[in-house]
């Protein structure tokens, strides 16, 4: 049996230029896997706790401690053990190891979902190694999954919200080829959306429009949601992916992430869509029964076939509204909503709040946890997307994930940034090698196989 020999941990840089964790794991027959963890911008505040140092060094971002713990208790205690036992390590980690619990479960207090789940990252890593295997099929073994499906891309080509500093309220626009016959051909797709976007932006609002967001897409001066929806339109056009892939979807739709927590104002339980602006008067604060009669004319009128985070995170009527009265033609994201925590998915799931899961690791701390809110998902019948976050790594852990899973979705950012671009390019290599036994998710992206 191969054993852990070391775990080290050291503080390295995100995206943003924010500190975050990365950790080695060292096997006794010489294997050596890395991994580090991503950071969110605009959080949900049932995420797992993200450990940070405070003080005034890195603006109180660092996370020395995070490293500290991995290297004087989380790694001196998993030496001896086998990395091949996922469950068995995350479990320990996360129950015996840290212990911290709230009213969603194990929330990470004491030692950081941070520094967990680099360690939980790398552990996965060393294990399809020394099993000698992909990782992508490492993960579909730990959760018995037998069908290995390429995702759609989800390309968030406008910023708004908390990525950008224009006035759009909502945070992501996004670009799915759908209509794609192969993950290489969606590739293609983006990208040539996303160039026609930028030629038509520069020419709208001016060069300097063109400048990117934190994840890759445009965030010109937009005043309003519905104009980032036109350029979508008019870029999809240009590129020539307007027509019908079948008799029931168009070659490339669209995503959005409203991030909605980010302007919801709890005193009045109303949303503000004008929350960035300085001389803000209240004007457009609307109620949640107008923002979902918002979210109805914008799926009338263009083909959206995603709202992620329409409402905020503790708004699970107006979710479960949304989700009975368009989630059989839209799916309903729950981000901010159910952190890819068990036991949120799970009341959510019993509420019929939403349909759909964002998979993000760093929000609950642990592969297995991951791995187990996804088969519930799964079981209900919801859709799964797999998800960077706004800070991100050269890591590509999320691209294997979403195949191992068969998530049918994955949203990494724009085709711009080497950080986002990473997890495509490692997608492209997944579906090289599967060679003839890669499927591409396509028009089933929502179920693109039977749970397992």
């Amino acid at each position: 049996m191969v054993t852990i020999k070391a775990v080290k941990a050291r503080q390295i840089f995100d995206s943003r230029g924010n500190p975050t964790v990365e950790v080695d794991v060292i096997c006794d027959d010489g294997t050596f896997a890395r991994a580090a963890v991503p950071s969110g911008a605009s959080t949900g505040v049932y995420e797992a706790l993200e450990l940070r140092d405070g003080g005034s060094d890195y603006l109180g971002k660092g996370v020395l401690k995070a490293v500290n713990n991995v290297n004087s208790i989380i790694g001196p205690a998993l030496i001896g053990k086998d990395p091949t036992e996922q469950t068995k390590i995350d479990n320990f980690m996360v129950q015996e190891l840290d212990g911290t619990v709230n009213e969603w479960g194990w929330c990470k207090q004491k030692l950081g979902a941070n520094a967990i789940l680099a360690v939980s990252l790398a552990v996965c890593k060393a294990g399809a190694m020394v099993n000698k295997i992909p990782l992508y099929k490492h993960i579909a073994n730990l959760a018995g999954n037998k069908t290995l499906v390429l995702p759609v891309p989800a390309f968030n080509v406008i910023n708004g919200g908390s990525h950008a500093g224009n006035k759009l309220a909502m945070q992501e626009f996004m670009i799915l080829p759908v209509g794609a016959s192969s993950f290489t051909e969606a590739m293609k797709m983006g990208v040539e959306v996303y160039h026609h976007l930028k030629a038509v932006i520069k020419k709208k609002y001016g060069q300097d429009a063109t400048n990117v967001g934190d994840e890759g897409g445009f965030a010109p001066n937009i005043q309003e949601n519905k104009e980032g929806l036109e350029l979508l339109k008019t870029a999809i056009a240009k590129a020539g992916y307007t027509g019908k892939a079948s008799s029931l979807i168009f070659y490339v739709v669209i995503g959005m992430d409203v991030a909605a927590s980010e302007f919801y104002d709890g005193k009045d339980k109303t949303y503000d869509l004008n929350f960035k602006e300085e001389n803000n008067d209240g004007s457009q604060k609307i109620s949640g029964d107008s923002l979902k009669n918002v979210y109805k004319s914008f799926v009338a009128e263009y083909p959206i076939v995603s709202i992620e985070d329409p409402f905020d995170q503790d708004d699970w009527e107006h979710y479960a509204k949304l989700t009975s009265e368009i989630g059989e033609q839209v799916q309903i994201v729950g981000d901010d909503l159910l952190v890819t925590n068990p036991k949120r998915v799970e009341k959510a799931i019993k509420e019929k709040d939403c349909n759909a899961l964002l998979l993000k690791v760093n929000q609950i701390g642990s592969v297995t946890e991951s791995i187990e809110a996804v088969k519930m998902s799964k079981r209900a019948g919801w859709g799964i997307m797999a998800s960077h976050r706004s800070g991100e790594t050269e890591d590509t852990f999320i691209a294997d994930l979403s195949v191992g899973l068969a998530t049918g979705q994955i949203k990494t950012g724009a085709p711009c940034r080497s950080e986002r671009l990473a997890k495509y390019n490692q997608l492209l290599r997944i579906e090289e090698e599967l060679g003839s036994a890669a499927i591409y998710a396509g028009e089933k992206f929502r179920a693109p196989v039977e749970p397992y």
